[in-house]
């Protein structure tokens, strides 16, 4: 009995120890932060855009800051209003 228990333990002691001998991680440590690096690159319109001297019209500064103030008075002053039905029953 002894002799039995002392194999099986022996061939478990074993299949642990061989775990540290393989290795699988080369092939997954030599694409780490591939799709991270991928998904970045898609998000990305222009890499050089910080070097261009003449940026994309937009709005002037009036017009910027008049949506501003609009949009912060939107939330002091908030509808008192019914909201409009969603789904109509008849």
């Amino acid at each position: 009995m002894a002799s039995t228990f002392t194999r099986w333990a022996a061939l478990a002691l074993l299949a642990c120890g061989a775990q540290g001998c393989i290795s699988t991680t080369p092939q997954w440590d030599s694409q780490f932060g591939a799709a991270t690096r991928a998904n970045l690159a898609a998000q990305t319109i222009d890499p050089a855009a910080g070097a261009n001297r003449n940026p994309a019209a937009g709005l002037d500064g009036r017009a910027a800051r008049a949506a501003v103030d609009n949009y912060e008075r939107s939330f002091a002053h908030p509808g008192t209003g019914q909201p409009a039905p969603m789904i109509r029953s008849q």
